[in-house]
């Protein structure tokens, strides 16, 4: 084996590594595993990364309706109105699943209503989500 080979090999591993930790963070998102990525975001791991599909880490919990771990990502800087590659906002994704308590997280850390396609007023009023309507405002 070249030393060319075994330096492709390694970082081969590394990039391997690397995409294990991204599904883990996702995962971590998704379960709402709150303390699975503080660890992580204390280390350093960005609060703003995005799968394949646009969707962020704060996506994916406000959409699973974790509330506690969206304001955990809202800590660590994620971004409340990052729209993912269908035009999706975190607010958007909590209204469309009924989830107030993480809209009423989403909103107090300053989240536009009007962002994103459909907006979370539009799928407010589209799902009679009257709750969350009087949040929005």
């Amino acid at each position: 084996m070249s030393e060319t080979n075994g330096a492709d090999a390694e970082t081969m591993s590394e990039d391997d590594e690397a995409i294990a930790l991204a599904h883990t963070l996702f995962d971590a998102a998704r379960e709402g595993n709150s303390e699975l990525l503080r660890s992580y975001l204390n280390a350093g791991a960005p609060a703003r990364m995005t799968n394949a599909a646009g969707d962020s880490l704060l996506m994916l919990a406000a959409y699973h309706g974790h509330a506690e771990t969206v304001q955990l990502l809202l800590h660590h800087g994620a971004d409340t109105n990052a729209a993912n590659d269908r035009g999706q906002t975190p607010l958007a994704g909590a209204v469309f699943k009924g989830y107030s308590e993480v809209a009423r997280v989403l909103i107090d850390a300053g989240a536009d209503p009007d962002a994103g396609s459909p907006t979370a007023r539009e799928a407010a009023r589209m799902f009679a989500r009257t709750d969350i309507l009087e949040l929005l405002g």
